[in-house]
Parts: C-alpha cells; structure tokens; sequence
C-alpha cells in the first residue's frame, strides 16, 4: 500500500464516523443495506426514513453534499433499466401524460432506483470515512478469507495504478494522431483495452511472485498498534454501530407488518 493510506473516495475528516473502527462500519453497511432490500417497495414510507438515517450519518460525519452527490452517478447506467420497465412490462397498466404504462414496471423502477440510491449513499459514506490500510485489518477481523481479503485490497490499491496507465496510452495515441471523436479509431482504441488488460495480467503476477518471496502466505498481517494498525473495535463502538442498524431492521419489519 506503499501510494497512501486513502483511496479516491476518502475524504480526509476527524469526525466520529471518521474515528470508528472499519469492522464497526462495513458490519453497519451490511445490515443497513440488507434492511433497505428487504423492505417492500409498494410501502413508500420507510425509505424516506432511510434516506434521513443517511443523511444524519452525513451530517455525523461533516460529508458535505456538494461533495458526495456528484459521486452518487456511478449508479447512472442502472438507472437506464429503471426508465425501461415501465414501458417492458406486462399487467395492469395505467395511464400517466398519455402514455400507458405498467403498473407492476413502476413499482419494480421505483424499487431499483430508491434502493440501489440508499445502497450506493450507504457505501460512499463507508468509503469516505475509511481509508485504504484500515480495510484488510477490518476484513481480516470480521472474518473474511485471507484469498477475498487480498484481492480486495489490491484491487483498491491498483484502481489508480491502472487508471494513470490508461491515461499514459491515451496521451500516447493522441500524440500519434488519434481522435477518439471518429468511427474509424474505434480499432485503436480496442486495441488499447487489450492491451491494458495484457499489462494488467501480468503486472499482477510480477506482484504475486513478490508478494510470496517476502513470505506471504495469504493472510493480512496483523500490524502493531504503535506501528499504525488501528485498535479493535470496544463494546462502545458497537454499541454506537448498533443505533442506525438497529433503526433500519425496526423500520424494515414495520414496513411489513403494516403492509
């Protein structure tokens, strides 16, 4: 992890979600999300209830919205699916600005769109609060294989590795006359994918070799806590963890028994 201790969605705080163990806040995310699946997309009212539990832990944690909304639309191309249903599927229909569409695909866009919303807010606030050395310790904590664990973290790790590759093969092509702009280049840049994935495949396996002769052995060393890995999480973390999660499963199973 020699590049930094932060990854590109960290954003550098002192807050008490900043603070607080990883383990406590993937455990968090986990049922956050799973509480947010669960409940039934035909009773509106308990995602309102999720989005403020959202935007309380933002607030909790001085994240700005200015700065994380921008970073919600990775979640852009799901959202083509969302706008088809309507008009794909079959049943009921019902009639809205003219135009006939599915009652069952409304629900099912509406269930795609405000759930895979609250999932991918849920996470970016894990991901700006954590940095990239606390997550192998926290993984490795919880439990997770060693295997799942490293290629995780390497995947992290060389996101920006790969990413200013790509740049270096962009800038190569265009200073030998290439437009991304036209049709006919589409060739090129084919052959630019391709080869990134080439140098990729074997840059990790230079990696491995390296990583086994300094003796690795599939686990995440456990690093001192003088020497920077971060202590444990107390019961007054997971105490703290407990609130949103436990609200979230309260909301759920309310959901339900009033549906």
């Amino acid at each position: 992890m020699g590049a930094g201790h932060a990854h590109p969605l960290y954003r550098d705080g002192d807050s008490p979600v900043h603070r607080a163990p990883a383990e406590v806040k993937i455990v968090c995310l986990v049922v956050f999300v799973l509480a947010v699946v669960a409940t039934p997309r035909e009773v509106f009212w308990p995602f309102g209830i999720y989005a403020a539990i959202v935007v309380a832990t933002w607030c909790y944690a001085r994240i700005p919205l200015l700065w994380i909304l921008p970073r919600m639309l990775i979640e852009a191309p799901f959202l083509v699916l969302a706008v088809l249903l309507p008009f794909a599927e079959g049943g009921p229909r019902v009639e809205v600005a003219g135009v006939q569409l599915s009652v069952s695909g409304l629900y099912a866009a509406w269930g795609i769109v405000i759930k895979g919303t609250l999932g991918v807010a849920a996470s970016l606030t894990v991901a700006a609060t954590t940095t990239a050395r606390e997550l192998p310790i926290a993984l490795s904590r919880l439990g997770v294989p060693g295997v799942v664990t490293s290629v995780l973290t390497l995947m992290i790790r060389y996101i920006d590795v790969l990413s200013a590759e790509a740049n270096r093969m962009r800038m190569a092509r265009l200073s030998r006359g290439d437009d991304p702009r036209t049709l006919h280049q589409a060739g090129a840049l084919a052959r630019s994918i391709g080869t990134l994935f080439l140098r990729s495949y074997e840059r990790g396996e230079r990696v491995y070799l390296a990583m086994l002769s300094r003796g690795f052995d599939g686990r995440v060393p456990q690093l001192a806590i003088g020497g920077g890995s971060p202590a444990a999480a107390s019961v007054r973390h997971w105490l703290a963890a407990a609130l949103p999660a436990a609200a979230a499963v309260t909301v759920a199973v309310s959901a339900w028994v009033t549906r």
